[in-house]
């Protein structure tokens, strides 16, 4: 039988690490997991428990709304207000979604079809190359680079584009390279879209995970977005509420229409329980972001000081929960996969390739901030043992594991509210 959607699709590379990972785990080694993104901190208690309350309630067994409970909408349209003094009509510029990536993957289908043009940086979160080809549209891919240059690079793709682009997908700060952007650039690329009959579509997926003082900003803030802008925003990183499959489309209210008459045909919306419980979350627990979001930002420091000492040179990034590192300049002879396999296989340590992004992610690979710091310090010293050509910073060879030990009981402590 032919299956013509997916017929073209590569292999998805992140599988190759994930059965080495599966195959040594089962012949007892001990692998610390900093491959796939999946949140390893508890859901909020609030969240749980309204979760197993509404459930109990044979009326919340029905089909929901589509669109999501107009609580829900309400609220999260309070926190865009709250956390970026944007103002939203909850019932024509909200709609819930299923998780982030159904909501992408339907819009797709809602802007594009076979003919049209869409710009997606490289490298890229899978599903934001892979989407506008579900939908039978060709994708421009424009080399990701920071502030004004990536600017440039869209517009010089757009201008020797055939067709011209009709939407162009956007997401900072940027998995998996962690480039962050300022309201500057958004606003930039705003006038720009505007001018040339554009959509953007802004996954603004670690919205709440900016370090150092950095807060990433929305697309929405700046003058104009509303009239050719969308962005969706999770609960998944900020909430470390993944499973749950809990997001938002919010922005320009002909777009948010057009996606809305879709998922009428296409779902009943969330298990109903479920959008009680974030909705209450969203109201009760707004501040649990930045719990999250301190945590992760120890678990950054954690690694990348680990990985410096060692020899392994990255530079911290200013937000997302993952660390973006070249492949240290001993082993540049292999590519992402074959590293990365080395790396699981003799450090124990599994992280994703970085060709898994697209061609552009080649020579990296990723670090997901998803173990505590105790296990980040044993990976550290793993992976030092495992890569001996690298050089050691000055004074630092007997010290690899420093990183992790003492943290754990904080961790706890910031994600028991």
């Amino acid at each position: 039988m032919e299956f013509r959607r997916i017929n073209g699709l590569p292999p998805y590379v992140f599988t190759i690490i994930n059965d080495l990972k599966i195959k040594l785990r089962h012949d007892g080694a001990d692998i610390i997991d900093l491959g796939f993104g999946n949140p390893d901190l508890p859901s909020p208690d609030i969240a749980v428990d309204k979760l197993c309350e509404a459930a109990r309630n044979p009326r919340n067994h029905r089909y929901s709304s589509s669109r999501g409970l107009p609580a829900l909408r309400r609220n999260i349209a309070a926190v865009y207000q709250s956390r970026f003094g944007v103002e939203l009509d909850p019932d024509t510029e909200v709609i819930n979604t299923i998780g982030a990536k159904e909501g992408f993957s339907h819009l797709m289908w809602v802007l594009l079809q076979p003919g049209d043009t869409c710009l997606v940086p490289t490298p890229s979160y899978p599903i934001h190359i892979y989407g506008p080809l579900f939908a039978g549209a060709q994708i421009r891919e424009v080399p990701l680079a920071a502030g004004d240059e990536f600017v440039h690079r869209m517009q010089l793709a757009w201008h020797y584009s055939r067709p011209k682009p009709r939407v162009a997908v956007i997401s900072f700060p940027h998995n998996p390279t962690t480039t962050c952007v300022d309201l500057d650039f958004m606003q930039k690329v705003v006038d720009w879209a505007r001018e040339h009959d554009m959509l953007i579509v802004h996954d603004n997926a670690y919205a709440d995970l900016g370090f150092d003082g950095y807060q990433p900003p929305s697309i929405l803030q700046v003058d104009g977005a509303k009239d050719c802008a969308v962005e969706f925003y999770s609960c998944t990183k900020s909430f470390s509420m993944a499973g749950w499959r809990m997001a938002f489309m919010l922005g320009n209210a002909e777009v948010v229409t057009a996606l809305a008459k879709l998922k009428s045909y296409l779902d009943y919306g969330s298990f109903q329980p479920i959008q009680i419980a974030a909705a209450v979350t969203l109201r009760e627990q707004p501040d649990y972001p930045l719990e999250a979001c301190a945590v992760y930002e120890r678990r950054r420091d954690a690694l990348c000081e680990g990985l410096n000492r060692i020899g392994w040179e990255v530079e911290p990034p200013e937000g997302t929960m993952f660390v973006w590192a070249k492949i240290p300049e001993p082993y540049r002879h292999m590519d992402s996969i074959e590293f990365a396999s080395k790396l699981v296989r003799e450090a124990h340590v599994a992280v994703s390739p970085g060709v898994g992004f697209g061609p552009g992610g080649e020579g990296h690979v990723r670090f997901a901030l998803i173990e505590n710091r105790q296990r980040i310090g044993q990976g550290i010293r793993n992976l030092r043992r495992c890569l001996p050509e690298l050089e050691p910073a000055s004074g630092s060879a007997g010290e690899a594991g420093s990183a992790g030990g003492a943290g754990e009981p904080a961790e706890k402590k910031a994600t028991a509210a």
